[in-house]
């Protein structure tokens, strides 16, 4: 079957690679790729947007299954445009990827279903947003609605603060479109975890759960951002605890999007958080996260071309793939002044100098006169799966030594809480 995975950042270098070891795949294509993944599938100079002409190739070309990596091109509705062409499509429609385009509709979602989540307020006027401040309980977090780059969550330790973040989002429109609307909700207390799940929108199959690592500095320190690393798996999240958030969260989220008549198909992301009073929601994404698939798709011993087409043909509920019993750790290194400014175009070296057993995912990076630069905020994914934790930790950081580029910058304590 010939394959085509659409995006260019580290969760697609993921993909790729994953499919590439499939029995069944014949080709693998990738639009428009990056300079890693161009070591295993043919890339397309076709961007995630261009949705006519990412429809036609796959005609053209007689792709098998289209993969939808990023967030941007499902929220703007691509894999109905590819159906609408005949196309078999592993991702959401538009109507169900609101559930991660649209935090007012998750919120209200989660409220109508019953789905545990913090207590919330939508609004679109300054005004009233505004006055909402004066109830709240400090401190508070403040949302942009839209798709912000996973930098529109702002936490507030004062009104002041909360007022301030308000006025970026909703009126110096700081997120741009993103910013119609803003979501105040409380601040909950507790360790976070990702779920990754595989469904055609009634059966499903888990993924290992992975803790991602959102702060740029160590401690949890700095500004928001994409994500700096993650692994998998997490010991917060025990046989009791996944039982219950499947029970509790999983399936009346499936059940309620049917019923809202926006079947969801495709990898569906469940930001959890363990407060005091049991798992709440934090979000919702309708993909897979990054960085978390780089640490969770090397514990997945099965075939993922298998079980994306079983999420196509309605059979995932039947299938039971292997899952390592190790784990593993993926330390993102970074350019220098991400989140906010940085500079492209640096040579990076020591990629062919990593020791066995790491695993490096091209996150943004591009071809420069056959030399491999930076091109993005976040360049590397540098992951490592090994026996135990504490092992993958120790290899990836290792990985990481081995590179160099100027400016780069990156964690040096993922995983660490776990391992305390």
């Amino acid at each position: 079957m010939k394959v085509l995975v659409v995006g260019s950042g580290g969760r697609e270098h993921a993909l790729c690679w994953k499919l590439a070891q499939s029995p069944k795949l014949e080709r693998l294509y990738c639009a428009p790729g990056n300079a890693g993944i161009a070591g295993m599938a043919q890339c397309v100079s076709i961007g995630s947007d261009d949705f006519t002409a990412l429809s036609d190739f796959a005609v053209s070309e007689g792709i098998g299954l289209t993969v939808i990596g990023p967030e941007v091109p499902l929220v703007a509705g691509l894999a109905d445009r590819l159906r609408e062409r005949g196309l078999a499509v592993f991702g959401p429609s538009k109507a169900a990827a609101q559930i991660e385009g649209s935090k007012a509709f998750a919120k209200t979602f989660m409220n109508k279903y019953g789905i545990p989540t913090a207590a919330f307020g939508v609004y679109n006027k300054y005004k009233d947003a505004a006055l909402a401040l004066g109830d709240c309980t400090y401190p508070v977090v403040v949302k942009a609605s839209g798709l912000a780059a996973g930098k529109g969550v702002i936490i507030c330790a004062t009104r002041p603060e909360a007022n301030e973040a308000v006025k970026n989002i909703l009126l110096d429109r700081r997120f741009g479109e993103a910013g119609s609307a803003v979501v105040i909700e409380e601040h909950l207390e507790g360790e976070e975890a990702s779920i990754l799940v595989l469904t055609d929108g009634r059966g499903y199959f888990c993924l290992p759960a992975s803790q991602d690592h959102k702060r740029l500095l160590d401690g949890d320190q700095g500004p928001n951002t994409g994500g700096m690393g993650a692994y998998a798996p997490t010991p917060v999240i025990n046989s009791f605890l996944q039982a219950s958030i499947e029970q509790e969260v999983l399936k009346p989220t499936l059940a309620g999007m049917e019923a809202e008549g926006a079947l969801f198909t495709g990898c569906l992301y469940i930001g959890v958080i363990l407060t005091k009073s049991g798992p709440r929601v934090l979000e919702y994404n309708c993909r897979f996260g990054d960085p978390e698939t780089q640490a969770v798709l090397p514990l997945f011993d099965g075939d993922l071309l298998d079980a994306f087409l079983a999420t196509v043909e309605g059979r995932i509920a039947g299938m039971k793939p292997a899952i390592n019993p190790g784990a593993a750790v993926c330390v993102v290194v970074a350019s220098g002044g991400y989140p906010a400014t940085y500079q492209k175009g640096k040579p990076i070296t020591g990629l062919d100098q990593v020791p066995d057993g790491v695993t490096v995912f091209h996150a943004g990076t591009a071809l420069a006169e056959g030399q491999v630069v930076t091109d993005g905020g976040r360049v590397l994914g540098v992951t490592a799966r090994a026996d135990n934790l504490k092992s993958a930790v120790e290899l990836a950081y290792r990985g990481v030594e081995a590179i160099r580029f100027e400016g780069m910058t990156y964690r040096r304590d993922i995983a660490r809480k776990a391992l305390k």
